[in-house]
């Protein structure tokens, strides 16, 4: 495994849109220690555009996505993020984002250590509560965190420093050009006094409130942005004595854990055998609830065998009887219409279906309730917390602000955690039993009755004529994607701007994020939905991974009509340096085009998003001594055996931080092309486990992997938290079909073949045996 970097140049200039040295304002705010905020941040830019033979229309997701949606509605309460001095010399931050695992902890400590000139090690991140005066400040999604953060940290840090040495000179008695802040210690040129930031914190500090103005550093000033660090919680992790949703200790709350229908919605008709469930050992509380029977006991344990031992006869759901087979058809049936076929251009025609598939967090649902008479107080992993606050005070019969939502660390999430489900349902479990529960969902839980990526097929058809791309036409269809975590209400309050026109929900996030990179005459990109009654919710990348892997399924059936090498095709298309730039690079370090032996194969994709490009080559070995070999854990079939990606996100906060980004969603990408999905029948998914859910395992890990990470190219930074995923999916699948010589289709592609597994049982969907249970449930 590799990866490289590139640090940023001493004399570098910032790009258009960059910085630089302009003006912002920010606040010094009445606090007892030094506490300071930023006003405002800055908004984004649309990329730049290459011309070609036959030139297309930039879409909306060119001149402005999804990305530059959420920065904007960030902006109007941008001054109420914080950054408070102490006096022991440390800078806290109450980062009102959640962090799941992607490291945007250790990205704001390097912003705010930056511009205050402060150790790292010297900067506190937390996790701010729900907060509802930041509207849509509090929202975690979209790759957004570091773009809309980046400029409103560095205005308060920047504020910060500013204000330190201010108090430093009327203490010193000196002039303040003389002083200069380096390691959390103002110094003096003239006499060599110094004072620490923890002595200056209360002299800095303000009585009123007061706007002043500052000058953030040029990118050529930087020493810790774009520099390659360690997480700030890494050892903490390490050594287990991070805080998670079920490690923390409320008073009174014992596990709780909930018997769910065995199809998708169902309800609950009669429990046969309440009193004999609660007679049982370690048991405190059965309940019915809205989503099943709830049961509360003194370990996990007795709360397995208590679901296990429970008689509930079940009411239909929202989807019985449906199957992949049934979804498939209705998915065909609402299909928008491709434009006429002009007969005297060749075309490709394709159909593309990707099945459902699970977010597949480590962690389970899971949550922390406390709910008395007039109050309310939830500890959860949230990336939407204001929205949980609203949903639950409301269901309560509380006003918000008898309900206090604490946000926890969360042990991934890849969208899963935009939704409040647990900690709505834990709230409604102890109003239930008038006391605090500590709710977790089985592992089978998740995978069946939890979110799903919705299921969805696509339909692309390109023309093309002396030697050229004239159309390219795609229809997405997909069961419908929910929306209903806080997003929705952004797309309301930002319509006026947004360039789609009255579009649904869904629409406009497809609208907002897909986007072709190349110059192929007219393109159209359309989205149409079902709604089956699921559970829904966005997936790492969202729309994207299905809808890049099927346009560069259909460019590499291009080149090979076309008679040209995939690579080549794909660089004379290409409408922007930055994106030819980045795949020449995968194309360059993966040596591209090198002979391999019959049944292996490169492939290699581009995906742009979110200002940012990434361009992957994938080899794979789909060879029947390779597929047909049997591993411990059951996994067959083509194996990944290199990857090379190179991505561009405009300016990397973090290098390594960005290089674990792209691996997660390389390993995202393989899972969802080969061998990641759900097989529902019956009105329910078959999966309940790890062991017949088939993420990547150790098998499809590549042995050979390089990340590179490309010199900064924009004074900002770009999206880089699902970027990956995408361009994962799409090279992968270029690779399996020129390995075989047959484009896939269906996704994954071992999808329709044999399960390999034996599903649980429906009823409930719990393992039979407590060992078993107790290990493929955590």
């Amino acid at each position: 495994m590799g990866a490289h970097e590139h640090p940023q140049p001493q004399d570098a200039v910032p790009a258009p849109g960059g910085i630089g040295r302009r003006r912002f304002l920010g606040y010094v705010v009445a606090a007892s220690t030094l506490t300071v905020a930023a006003e405002l941040g800055e908004a984004a830019l649309a990329p730049a555009r290459a011309a070609a033979v036959v030139p297309s229309v930039p879409g909306p997701a060119e001149i402005y996505d999804l990305n530059d949606m959420l920065t904007h509605a960030t902006l109007p309460t941008a001054n109420l993020i914080t950054i408070r001095i102490d006096s022991d010399g440390t800078a806290s931050f109450a980062l009102p984002r959640a962090e799941v695992g992607q490291g945007i902890t250790t990205s704001s400590a390097m912003l705010v250590a930056e511009e205050l000139d402060l150790p790292l090690d010297k900067v506190r991140v937390t996790l701010a509560d729900a907060r509802p005066e930041l509207l849509f400040n509090q929202l975690t999604g979209g790759s957004n965190t570091t773009i809309s953060t980046f400029t409103p940290i560095r205005v308060a840090a920047a504020v910060a420093r500013g204000r330190l040495l201010l108090a430093a000179a009327l203490e010193l008695d000196e002039a303040l050009g003389t002083l200069t802040a380096k390691a959390g210690i103002v110094t003096s040129s003239v006499t060599g006094k110094s004072l620490t930031y923890g002595e200056l914190a209360e002299k800095a500090a303000s009585v009123t409130t007061s706007q002043v103005s500052v000058t953030l550093k040029e990118p050529s000033e930087f020493k810790v942005i774009g520099t390659a660090q360690r997480r700030v919680d890494a050892l903490e992790a390490v050594t287990g004595r991070k805080k998670f949703a079920m490690d923390l200790q409320v008073p009174g709350a014992l596990p709780a854990m909930v018997c769910r229908p065995p199809t998708i919605n169902g309800t609950v008709r009669s429990v046969d055998n309440l009193d004999e469930v609660r007679a049982m050992p370690g048991i405190t509380d059965v309940v019915r609830i809205s989503t099943g029977v709830a049961v509360r006991g003194r370990t996990f344990g007795q709360c397995i065998d208590a679901i296990r031992a429970l008689k509930v006869t079940w009411g239909p759901g929202t989807a019985d009887g449906a199957s992949d087979d049934t979804i498939r058809d209705e998915l065909r049936k609402a299909e928008l219409p491709l434009p006429a076929l002009d007969l005297l251009t060749k075309a490709v025609d394709a159909r593309f279906t990707f099945h459902f598939a699970s977010n597949s967090a480590l962690e389970t649902n899971c949550a922390v309730a406390d709910v008395r008479e007039d109050s309310a107080e939830i500890w959860a992993s949230l990336k939407s917390p204001i929205t949980a606050q609203e949903q639950i005070a409301l269901t309560l019969g509380l006003p918000a602000t008898a309900v206090k939502v604490h946000v926890t660390e969360g042990g991934g999430s890849f969208g899963r955690k935009l939704f409040h489900d647990g900690a709505a349902e834990a709230a409604e479990i102890s109003r239930a039993m008038g006391k605090p529960v500590r709710l977790m969902w089985h592992r089978t839980d998740d995978f069946r009755q939890g979110r799903t990526h919705p299921m969805s097929t696509s339909r692309v058809r390109a023309t093309h004529a002396l030697g050229q791309v004239l159309t390219y036409d795609q229809r997405h269809t997909s069961v419908a994607t929910d929306f209903g975590h806080g997003v929705g209400e952004i797309i309301t309050s930002e319509a006026a701007r947004l360039p789609v026109g009255d579009l649904t929900f869904s629409e406009t996030i497809f609208t907002l994020t897909q986007q072709t990179p190349y110059n192929f005459g007219v393109v159209t990109q359309l989205l149409s939905e079902t709604d089956k009654g699921f559970h829904t919710g966005s997936m790492r990348n969202i729309y994207s991974p299905n809808v890049r892997c099927a346009q560069e399924l259909v460019v590499d059936e291009l080149a090979k009509r076309m008679g040209k090498d995939p690579y080549q095709f794909r660089r004379t298309f290409l409408k922007d340096e930055r994106a030819r730039a980045v795949l020449d690079k995968a194309a360059e370090v993966g040596s591209w085009g090198r002979s391999m032996p019959a049944g292996t194969a490169q492939g290699i994709a581009l995906h742009p998003e979110y200002h940012a490009y990434v361009a992957v080559l994938a080899e794979i070995d789909c060879r029947p001594e390779t597929t047909g070999r049997k591993v411990p854990d059951a996994c067959t079939g083509p194996r990944v055996t290199k990857v090379v990606c190179a991505v561009d996100a405009g300016l990397a906060v973090n290098p390594r931080g960005l290089q674990a980004q792209m691996m997660g969603g390389i390993m995202d990408g393989i899972a969802i092309t080969l061998s990641s999905g759900l097989h529902l029948a019956g009105g329910h998914f078959l999966e309940g486990s790890w062991d017949n859910y088939f993420y990547t395992r150790q098998w499809n890990t590549p042995p050979e992997l390089e990340i590179v990470v490309m010199p900064p190219t924009t004074g900002r930074p770009g999206g880089a938290g699902e970027l990956a995923v995408a361009g994962a999916m799409a090279a992968v699948a270029c690779a399996y079909g020129r390995a075989t010589g047959t484009m896939p289709t269906t996704f994954p592609i071992n999808h329709d073949g044999p399960l390999g597994f034996e599903p649980l049982p429906t009823s409930p969907p719990i393992p039979a045996s407590p060992t078993d249970g107790l290990s493929r449930a955590y």
